[in-house]
């Protein structure tokens, strides 16, 4: 059940750009500093809530690779369910920052449980609950910064 190093190392670090918002969130400086670096899309809420769409998508490509590995009526179900969390980042994170980090926060709960459905149904890899609770915790936290902070 030990999560093998590679998709622990680059699963924590697909969690940069949600640290780094709530950095900037709560260190002005920083965010003066990032927004004149980088730009201001890439400090605060906003960075949180571009890329939270970006991996929303992307997810729902992983549910997809692991819906090939079912059959029949399991796999057009799998195949049905992962495109949610990318239409879920499509039709829920416009408006505010608050509506739509709520609305993200949302989504990768329910990605979460989609996560389980697919293990459940043996798709997954046998680490891939420990992985996926672990950073959808972290990316929930962060995101909770940008909305309730």
């Amino acid at each position: 059940m030990r999560i093998p190093a590679a998709p622990l190392i680059l699963g924590l670090a697909g969690l940069i750009p949600f640290v780094w918002g709530v950095a900037t969130y709560l260190h002005g400086p920083l965010a003066n500093w990032g927004a004149a670096t980088l730009g201001p899309r890439f400090v605060g809420p906003y960075v949180q809530l571009f890329y939270g769409s970006v991996i929303l998508s992307f997810m729902s490509g992983v549910l997809w690779g692991f819906a090939t590995k079912a059959r029949s009526r399991q796999a057009a179900t799998g195949y049905a369910l992962s495109v949610i969390p990318a239409l879920w980042a499509f039709f829920m994170t416009g408006g505010g920052p608050v509506s739509a980090g709520t609305n993200l926060i949302f989504g990768f709960a329910g990605l979460l449980i989609l996560d389980y459905a697919f293990s459940l149904w043996g798709l997954t890899p046998p680490w891939w609950m420990r992985l996926r609770i672990l950073l959808t915790s972290i990316v929930v936290a962060c995101l909770a910064v940008g909305v309730w902070i």
